[in-house]
C-alpha cells in the first residue's frame, strides 16, 4: 500500500513540474514579445557606427530588470542615431552566454562599449535613465 501511494506521489510531482516548467516557457515567450530585444552586437557594430553600444543583461523574469525595459527604450528612441542598445536574457539558453562573457555575477547589469568595442563602464542594479545619460555623455553622445 505504501509503494503504490509513492508512486501516486511521483506521477503528481512528474505532472506538476511538467505542468510548471511549460507554463514558465509559455510566460517567456509572452515576455520576451513585450521585451524589446534587439540585435546583436556583432550586427549593431558592422551595419552602424555607433559612438556606445549598451547592453543590457538580465531577465524577463527579474523585476528590476522589467523595470530598465522602458529606459532602454526612451535612450533608444532619444539616442538611436548614436548608441546601439542590446537586451540579453541571461536566464535563457541563448542569453546564457553572454553572462559568461562579460562575467556578470547579479542582475540586472549594463555594459557600455566604445565605438571600437571596449568597454568604458559598468552599472550592476537598476539604472535611472539620468544617470545613464550621463554615462552616455562621456562619450560626447547627444539626443538626435
Amino acid at each position: 500500500m505504501k509503494n503504490w501511494r509513492d508512486k501516486k506521489i511521483i506521477v503528481f510531482l512528474v505532472f506538476i513540474t511538467a505542468f510548471s516548467l511549460s507554463y514558465a516557457q509559455s510566460s517567456a515567450i509572452d515576455n520576451k514579445e513585450k521585451i524589446t530585444t534587439r540585435a546583436s552586437i556583432d550586427t549593431l557594430n558592422k551595419e552602424q557606427n555607433y559612438k556606445v553600444t549598451f547592453i543590457e543583461l538580465g531577465s524577463v523574469k527579474c523585476i528590476p530588470c522589467r523595470e530598465m525595459q522602458p529606459i532602454m527604450k526612451s535612450v533608444e528612441e532619444k539616442y538611436g542615431k548614436e548608441v546601439g542598445v542590446v537586451f540579453y536574457d541571461v536566464l535563457t539558453r541563448e542569453g546564457e552566454p553572454y553572462a559568461l562573457k562579460y562575467k556578470i555575477e547579479a542582475i540586472p547589469t549594463q555594459v557600455f562599449l566604445d565605438a571600437r568595442g571596449k568597454e568604458f563602464y559598468r552599472h550592476v542594479g537598476f539604472l535611472p535613465e539620468e544617470e545613464l545619460v550621463s554615462v552616455l555623455k562621456i562619450k560626447g553622445v547627444k539626443p538626435n
